[in-house]
């Protein structure tokens, strides 16, 4: 009897899942480096065109290695379906705008990466698709904020940079209330961490540049959910607007799949102990990591996410003292990524929600005092020496 693997362990889902091997009975999982496919005859590329027999066509609708990835996160998060594209931003961008058109409105929680802000705030409008900001912590919020032409819901969850936790399944009853869809960027949490989908949303989106990779070698995205709903929403804009990712970045994150829940779980542990660290210091003003019992959505964390991730965020006080961290750092890198093997600290104010005006980033507590910390698979004891002689110089 055929193993059904949706049954799988969660390990054997990121080593095995998607698996399509050639006659040649490869282990490690074929590149299939090609633009293009060829036809047995005129009628069976008519008939592949049509959709009346499987099969793939052109790289910017779909490739064998590229599946294998797909269907592999696909298992892994519970979903029906799933389709990648060239960088986890390509993935939010169709995400949205597969949902939406002229005179639609979209709700999103205001904590939100700078290029999703400017996506909305400067993209969209373009194209007559009104947007309006909530705290995403307020149901009531979300509630007040739905129109008729209400068509999407947007949360990062935790949201970056400061790990702001929203409970989803509520969010998610309010989208449906209103006829809406809820979109769930996820990459903090990861899918090993967090399940969107088993909570209620109808969309979840990664950059898989993130924890996917997690070793600093190739972008990608990812958007996950119900079959119907995948077809209906982006199979065409994928297809004509191409945002396809390459086949040989499918196969580097296909084998990043199978160490993902090693190096996360290794990462979150490092992780809780470089903020209660962090915590310990005099020079910290506030610390923010999700399993932390002072997490302001504690409560929340507990009922929908199964470890912390690897992203710590600290206030210092100001800019100077922020600076003053950075380069007093030996290990650590100085680096907008995060989800990496290397442990990463950047200043948001100045790189990653730069683009995001001052009143908006103090809309969400973010000042010049915040640094953003992605812990990486360092041995501990050299993190909390590197991170506590760099607090001593803040």
């Amino acid at each position: 009897m055929a193993e059904d693997t949706r049954d799988w362990e969660l390990e054997t889902k990121l080593v095995r899942g998607g698996l399509a091997r050639t006659p040649y009975g490869e282990i490690s999982e074929a590149l299939f480096l090609t633009q293009s496919f060829s036809y047995e005859s005129a009628g069976a590329a008519d008939k592949r065109f049509s959709g009346e027999e499987p099969g793939f066509i052109y790289q910017r609708f779909g490739n064998p290695t590229t599946q294998m990835f797909e269907d592999r996160l696909a298992l892994l998060e519970g979903a029906e379906s799933c389709r990648a594209t060239a960088s986890g931003m390509a993935a939010v961008h169709v995400a949205l705008q597969g949902l939406v058109r002229a005179g639609d409105h979209i709700v999103a929680g205001r904590a939100l990466f700078g290029s999703c802000r400017w996506i909305l705030s400067e993209w969209m409008p373009r194209f007559g698709v009104e947007v309006t900001y909530v705290d995403a912590t307020d149901l009531d919020a979300w509630k007040n904020a739905v129109r008729p032409n209400t068509k999407a819901f947007l949360v990062e969850s935790p949201a970056n940079p400061l790990l702001e936790v929203t409970a989803i399944g509520a969010v998610a009853e309010i989208a449906h209330a209103a006829g809406a869809k809820l979109v769930v960027d996820n990459v903090f949490a990861t899918p090993v961490f967090q399940k969107p989908l088993a909570l209620g949303a109808d969309i979840v989106v990664y950059s898989a540049t993130k924890h996917i990779d997690g070793q600093g070698r190739v972008l990608g995205g990812a958007i996950l959910g119900a079959e119907q709903l995948m077809t209906e929403a982006y199979k065409d804009i994928l297809r004509h607007t191409g945002p396809a990712l390459s086949p040989f970045n499918a196969w580097v994150l296909l084998k990043g799949l199978e160490t993902l829940e090693l190096r996360v779980t290794r990462q979150a542990q490092n992780a809780a102990k470089i903020a209660d660290v962090i915590a310990a210091h005099s020079k910290a003003k506030t610390v923010l990591y999700p399993t932390r019992p002072d997490h302001p959505q504690a409560a929340i964390i507990a009922n929908q996410m199964t470890g912390g991730g690897n992203v710590v965020a600290f206030d210092l006080g100001s800019r100077e003292a922020a600076w003053r961290f950075l380069d007093t750092l030996e290990i650590v890198d100085i680096s907008n990524n995060l989800g990496d093997a290397k442990s990463m600290a950047t200043h948001p104010c100045t790189t990653t929600h730069r683009s995001m005006p001052e009143a908006e980033r103090l809309e969400i507590g973010l000042t010049e005092g915040w640094v953003r910390m992605s812990v990486g698979l360092e041995g501990p004891g050299d993190l909390t020496r590197d991170v506590s002689r760099a607090l001593d110089a803040a």
